[in-house]
This record gives structure tokens, C-alpha cells and sequence, in this order.
């Protein structure tokens, strides 16, 4: 097949992220699909920026669309996507021409790029496919308290109610969208949920070694027989780390340590609170390369993951953190509020209410509570299900799957 893979923000190892369309098409070049990604050449997800033009990446055709940059989520971000859609639209019929793609996948964050994706599926007889991250523009108004009646939430209303009626094929991240979508007028024989994944590869290579502060810092945290919690990720207000240290202030006086890595707009409240508090078995670390955080899960004996309670998480959750933490076979706290309990059905860990520092103290006493082998078992089962469920070689045979 040849797809046309639309998405404003695809980025790519080098790059930095979004990386599942780098991984989803590497993966169909290997199956002998043709792909050609096309996205923008500034992305604030990103930590690099690409030059406008074509890039063969790795067998997969880049086109770099120019657009201006932007700080923050005001006008200049609305003008970097208009200019996205603008480039799309203008060129919707070279594309279909020169192209020529079996399917067209609107793969944006926000569901705007439905409708150039629509002009070139039509012009080329091709399939429509909307692949669905976030549900904008619910996200927008549950998260942000944007009103249902601004311009941009009316115009994500619109974009998704075309692709509920339009698309031949709906792909979901999120595995408890059908209620939702079939709200907005989507037939659910098109709805496929295909969820966000890992690449084996990286952890066949084995890790990269931790560099020698961050070693001696969870090794300190271990000695005498403490059982190290760890944390790798972002330390911003959706990650609910405040619960974190709520649960190590209950714990101070029994044999945990807690190693939290990372940076983000929280990090200077989590660091007065360890000092204010003597949290003296808590350490903070700054970021590490991510490819060195197999190498910080093998060192620790039980991975935390939190996010604060928001209505929208009703529609499940697919965190990359997750099966990080599941690959390195870690048992794992989740202290989520969810429309599914993935550390529940891999039976990897326990899963405790959201934001309540009193609930993951109790979860972590009871992991801390069973043999080393009984953890070890757990981590495995985590293991195991992701490498059924959530690899990339995987989830692209499952998207191709339901395209056919």
C-alpha cells in the first residue's frame, strides 16, 4: 500500500518527538508499504527542528512543510497551523497525482487536517482515515476550561463530527472512545483502537549506562535494603508527584527511598517541599537521555506513575511511561483514575485512587510486602503483556489490518 500519513507534529529519533508515526511507518516500510509522512517544520514538542523540504528518513519520505514558530498556545501557534493546513490544501492535488495513496491518514493532534486529508483521499480514490490521540475539542474544554463556544472549539467540533460521517476508518489511541464518537455520528464497524507502543529494538540493544552521578545517587538510595521507588519522566502538574511525596512522607520511618528524575514547572515546588519537610530519603535527579532509563528501572525495585484527576481520563489511557516501565519488567504503582487499568490486566502491579498520598503509601507497603520472586513475577507479566499488545511491529499489523 502507499499512505499518506498527515501529522503536524511527526518527528523522529534524532528530532525528538512525536515518535509513533516514525515507528508506525518504519515498521510498514519493513512490511513493503511505501509511506510518506508529511508535517511541519517547527513543532514545540520537538527538540530539534528540521529544515523545510524532503528528507528520506530511514526509508520513510519526510516532507517538511514551512510554518512560522511560535511560544505558547496563543496566535502564533494558530498561525504555524493554519499555515500547515493552508500548505496541505494548496497541494492536495499533487499529491493524489504524484503520490497516488491507497490511504490518507489525518493524524494531527487536533482533527483540523480532516479536511485537506478528505480533498486528497477524493482526488485520489483513496481510503480516509482519522487516527484519533486526543478528543479535541473536548480535551481543550475539560483541560483548559475553553468555552464550547470559542471559534477554535467550534471549528475541532466541526473537523470531528466530518470525520465521524466522512472517514472510512477511525483508528484510536484511546481504547473507550466508542460511546463518545458514536455520539458525534460514527458508525463503531469503522473504529479500530491501536495504542501507543514501544520499540523492541531499543531494549534488545540493551541500556545505555547511567552516567556515574545518577548511579551513585540510586545506589545511595538503596543501601540498607531500602526498597527505591522510581519516577522518570515529567514533573508538571498532570503527573500528580505531589501524591508521591505525600506517600513518602507516610513512609519516612520504613526501609523506602524514593528517586524522582526529571525537570518540568513542578520541579522547584518538589524540591522546597523534600527540604521543608526533610523528606531525607527522597532524591531528586535532573533528566537523564532516554536511553538511559533502562538502565535507572534495572536499579530500582518498584516504578510509580501518577496523574491527576480529570473526567477526560474516561476514555482510557495509553502513557508511553507505562511500558517503559513494564519493559524493564519493573511491578508498577498506578496511581491513575481511568476507563482502563492496563497495570491491572497485565497483573504487573497495583493500581490506587489518584491524588491520594495515603493510597499509594498502603499499595507501596503491600508491593514491598512480597517476596523479591513474587515482584520479579509481576515485573515479567508486565513484560510479557507489552510485548503481545504494545510493540510497534505489533500495533502496525494491526492498523494495516484494519485498513484491509
Amino acid at each position: 500500500m502507499r499512505l499518506l500519513y498527515l501529522n503536524h507534529y511527526a518527528g523522529t529519533p534524532r528530532l525528538g518527538m512525536e515518535y509513533r508515526p516514525y515507528y508506525l511507518a518504519r515498521e510498514w516500510v519493513r512490511m513493503g508499504h511505501r509511506v510518506q509522512i508529511v508535517a511541519a517544520d517547527f513543532s514545540h514538542v520537538r527538540a530539534r527542528q528540521p529544515e523545510a523540504g524532503d528528507e528520506p528518513i530511514d526509508g520513510i519520505g519526510y516532507r517538511w512543510l514551512p510554518t512560522p514558530r511560535y511560544v505558547g498556545n496563543g496566535v502564533g501557534r494558530m498561525r504555524n497551523i493554519l499555515a500547515y493546513l493552508r500548505a496541505l490544501w494548496r497541494d492536495a492535488a499533487r499529491w493524489a497525482a504524484e503520490f497516488r495513496p491507497d490511504a490518507v491518514i489525518a493524524s494531527s493532534t487536533y482533527p483540523l487536517d480532516i479536511w485537506p486529508a478528505r480533498r486528497i483521499a477524493r482526488m485520489a480514490g483513496a481510503q480516509l482515515v482519522h487516527e484519533v490521540h486526543d478528543l479535541w475539542p473536548l480535551s481543550l474544554i475539560e483541560l483548559s476550561g475553553m468555552s464550547r463556544l470559542h471559534p477554535f472549539a467550534l471549528a475541532c467540533q466541526w473537523a470531528e463530527d466530518t470525520a465521524c460521517r466522512d472517514a472510512d476508518r477511525v483508528i484510536s489511541i484511546l481504547p473507550k472512545v466508542h460511546e463518545h464518537l458514536a455520539r458525534r455520528g460514527l458508525d463503531l464497524r469503522k473504529l479500530h483502537v491501536v495504542p501507543n507502543g514501544v520499540d523492541p529494538q531499543e531494549w534488545e540493544q540493551g541500556p545505555e549506562p547511567l552516567d556515574a552521578q545518577t548511579a551513585r545517587a540510586v545506589d545511595d538510595a538503596r543501601r540498607g535494603g531500602r526498597i527505591v521507588v522510581g519516577y522518570a519522566g515529567a514533573m508538571g502538574p498532570p503527573n500528580a508527584l505531589d501524591a508521591l511525596l505525600d506517600a513518602a512522607r507516610l513512609l519516612r520511618d520504613e526501609a523506602f527511598a524514593f528517586v524522582l528524575i526529571g525537570d518540568g514547572h513542578l520541579r522547584g515546588h518538589l524540591e522546597q517541599r523534600v527540604r521543608a519537610e526533610s523528606l531525607r530519603h527522597v532524591t531528586l535527579l535532573p533528566p537523564i537521555p532516554k536511553s538511559q532509563v533502562a538502565a535507572f528501572l534495572d536499579r530500582i525495585q518498584i516504578a510509580y506513575i501518577g496523574l491527576k484527576k480529570q473526567p477526560l481520563f474516561r476514555f482510557g489511557i495509553s502513557p508511553n511511561k507505562l511500558m517503559d516501565y513494564m519493559m524493564a519488567a519493573r511491578p508498577v504503582l498506578m496511581s491513575i483514575e481511568a476507563g482502563n487499568d492496563p497495570v491491572g490486566e497485565a497483573r504487573c502491579g497495583a493500581s490506587v485512587e489518584a491524588e491520594n498520598g495515603a493510597a499509594a503509601a498502603t499499595g507501596l507497603r503491600r508491593l514491598a510486602a512480597l517476596p523479591a520472586e513474587e515482584r520479579q513475577a509481576m515485573g515479567e507479566r508486565g513484560r510479557a503483556y507489552v510485548l503481545a499488545h504494545h510493540t510497534y511491529p505489533v500495533l502496525a499489523r494491526r492498523f494495516i489490518e484494519a485498513l484491509q
